[in-house]
């Protein structure tokens, strides 16, 4: 009897044994639940702008330019110096000659003896015509009077005439012959001038401010000799300024004329507002920091805050904008995060019970943050976050400790 019974007693102890420990084999090794990111679905206003770097710029810029070329004496006005319109600005003097080496300058030398050597001949032969001019208005002199007297014809006296006639018009010839070659000779003679003895009181050109406003910015300080149209200084208005965003092509057929913008890190608070007065109708192309050809379209964007806005803004500063091209005021929202192509179309894993299932939907607008919901969710509803090869369709899922 006591055998029958410790018999049943070990039966029953190892029963349970082998059940708890199936029981815990069973606990140790059933999936757990996925930890994972939860969002949720909502209904509101969903905005999609277009965002770049920009610059700013005043409205409009006058840059004054080298009307002639010569020796620009050094600028005394700074940038952000305001000046009026007709105020002198900077002085031009005319530039040293050039320096010549060694053998261009006996060859120039060689010029000047060549010229005064040219200039002799000419005075010589000056001399010639007016000895021939004063011998033959001594030999008309006497034909008239031998034709007075009816001994010369009237043949003689007309060929007296016409030879002084031709000496006063060899006298012309060679006097302006003397004047050709007086100028040569003072000609050859400059150029053999010393350029460190040119006069500072020589004939300046004064450049004088087209329009009133500041001095933007001053391209040449120092005195140096320039070149006719080289730039000096810029100058406008800087509290009238406008921002030009440098955008894609592709970005830009998107934005229309008059599209709200927000004008941002610009190193101040709040954020500002503009609005889009012209997409300009040329592209061109520029090569990005990573060496990539972009073709871009220069947007302006006028700003609406009144200037008091703008106080520490300037001509040139680096600012962000974004440019608004759709916008709508209600809409179901579902974070982007939790999007992800499953067979060529849009779907999301829809939280229900603690699993995760598969759903479609259909997408429209997005703005990077949020996308628009045509089809396939409802607001309110938790979508899983960024999903990884983990998650399949009915698995289960629990927030990540912090998540709702």
């Amino acid at each position: 009897m006591k055998t029958r019974l410790g018999l049943n007693f070990r039966t029953v102890f190892w029963t349970f044994a082998a059940v708890a420990l199936a029981a815990l084999l069973i606990f140790a090794f059933r999936p757990r639940p996925i930890l994972a990111d939860y969002g949720e679905t909502s209904r509101g206003p969903l905005t999609v702008a277009v965002r770049d770097e920009a610059r700013t710029r005043a409205r409009d810029v006058y840059v004054v330019s080298a009307p002639v070329s010569g020796r620009l004496l050094r600028v005394g006005n700074r940038a952000g110096e305001r000046v009026e319109a007709g105020a002198v600005i900077a002085t031009i003097q005319p530039g040293p000659p050039a320096l010549v080496d060694e053998r261009s300058r006996q060859e120039l030398q060689a010029g000047v003896r060549s010229a005064e050597a040219a200039l002799a001949l000419a005075r010589a032969e000056l001399d010639g015509a007016e000895a021939r001019l004063a011998h033959a208005r001594t030999t008309a002199g006497r034909t008239e009077t031998l034709f007075a007297a009816s001994i010369a014809s009237r043949s003689a006296l007309d060929q007296a005439r016409l030879d002084v006639r031709t000496a006063a018009a060899a006298v012309s010839n060679a006097r302006a012959g003397v004047d050709v070659r007086q100028a040569a000779l003072e000609a050859a003679r400059v150029r053999l001038t010393d350029p460190s003895g040119t006069s500072a009181t020589a004939r300046a050109v004064v450049i004088r401010a087209p329009v009133a406003g500041r001095i933007l910015r001053v391209l040449q300080e120092s005195e140096s000799v320039v070149a006719q149209g080289a730039p000096v200084m810029e100058i406008g208005d800087a509290s009238d300024l406008e921002v030009v965003a440098e955008l894609l092509s592709s970005d830009a057929a998107r934005i229309q004329v008059g599209a709200p913008a927000v004008i941002d890190a610009w190193g101040g608070e709040p954020a500002l507002r503009g609005r889009v007065r012209q997409v300009e109708p040329y592209g061109f192309l520029k090569i990005s920091a990573l060496g990539v050809e972009e073709q871009r379209v220069n947007v302006i964007i006028d700003p609406v805050d009144p200037p008091a806005a703008w106080w520490a803004v300037g001509h040139g500063y680096r600012v962000e904008v974004a440019v608004t091209v759709w916008r709508a005021e209600d809409v179901v929202r579902v974070p982007v995060a939790a999007l992800f192509r499953d067979q060529g179309h849009w779907a999301v894993f829809k939280v229900v019970e603690g699993r995760a299932r598969l759903q479609p939907v259909e997408i429209g607008q997005n703005n990077g943050d949020l996308a628009e919901v045509r089809a396939g969710l409802e607001p309110g509803e938790q979508v899983v976050l960024h999903p990884n090869q983990t998650i399949s369709d009915g698995a289960r899922v629990r927030p990540r400790p912090g998540d709702r």
